[in-house]
């Protein structure tokens, strides 16, 4: 098995929706503000070359949206989902699974792209099966009206009528189970219904791609939950035992959304769980 950190793009979302209640001047001093209150956001995916399994988590925004929506994101930089790939040696036709830990746009739009004549959408990855669970996949497709403007009809329907979306079954009991895939996942409701975070072992260590239990470095105090979190006290409690056991097993958590920093591992402290150290991809598995 060979793990690759795939950059998508970068953009920016509201600081004190990032933080919901945490006062500003404490998160600013993590993630700094612009003077539009915007904070630097990364779409981080990661691919997983395992035999003759090419499995990409998450794809990040795409680019088939119009400008006016791109624009409340204020995209930056020149990271695209091809060029990471190409880095690599790699083409999105190349990839067999892709595997998405929920359907907000920014982490699956990259998914489904315009077909050639812009006149309607077709798979991004077509030799690619489309992984979520029933669960969620009805909680998006019937979206409440918070989450609404994040389920995006255009980024689901056409998994569905391509015939190549396929679904991850939860065990009743189990809370960190074994997936078709082949990796641990972990099942979190309070940022959205049943969200999906894959556990890896690698080179002797556990990987835990974080998604959105845990955006950023500066998410790290189990208090400090986002206000998009449509459940903020569960995701408070699924964060306090997540981060218990982070700590113990020793996990590395990838981030999918720090532009600045890809791995960290954490520490006991008398304040709770804090950062221990900061790594990239390289020097952690290189």
């Amino acid at each position: 098995m060979t793990l690759y950190p795939i950059e998508t793009g970068n953009f920016k979302l509201d600081g004190g929706a990032m933080f919901g209640v945490v006062p500003k001047s404490i998160w600013n001093n993590t993630n700094p503000a612009d003077s539009n209150n915007m904070i630097d956001m990364a779409a981080r995916s990661l691919l997983i070359e395992d035999g003759a399994k090419l499995i990409l988590i998450d794809t990040g925004m795409g680019n088939k949206q119009s400008d006016k929506f791109f624009g409340y994101y204020y995209q930056w930089g020149d990271h695209t989902l091809d060029k990471s790939l190409a880095k690599f040696g790699f083409h999105r036709d190349d990839i067999t699974d892709v595997f998405m830990t929920h359907l907000h746009f920014d982490h699956c739009g990259g998914s489904i792209q315009w077909n050639k004549d812009r006149t309607g959408y077709e798979p991004a990855f077509k030799n690619a099966h489309f992984w979520t669970n029933e669960d969620h996949w009805q909680w998006a497709i019937e979206p409440n009206l918070r989450e609404k403007a994040s389920f995006l009809d255009e980024n689901l329907r056409p998994m569905q009528e391509s015939g190549q979306l396929k679904f991850i079954a939860r065990g009743e009991n189990s809370f960190l189970q074994k997936s078709e895939l082949g990796f641990g996942i972990l099942f979190v409701d309070g940022h959205t219904d049943k969200q999906m975070l894959p556990h890896i072992k690698y080179k002797g260590k556990t990987l835990v791609f974080a998604a959105d239990l845990v955006p950023t470095v500066g998410h790290i105090p189990v208090p400090y939950v986002m206000g998009y979190d449509t459940r903020p006290l569960l995701s408070l409690e699924e964060k306090q035992i997540f981060m218990n056991e982070a700590v113990a097993e020793n996990y590395y958590l990838f981030f999918e959304h720090d532009a600045q920093n890809q791995i960290c591992t954490l520490k006991n402290t008398a304040k709770g769980v804090r950062l221990n150290e900061i790594y990239t991809f390289d020097e952690v598995f290189n």
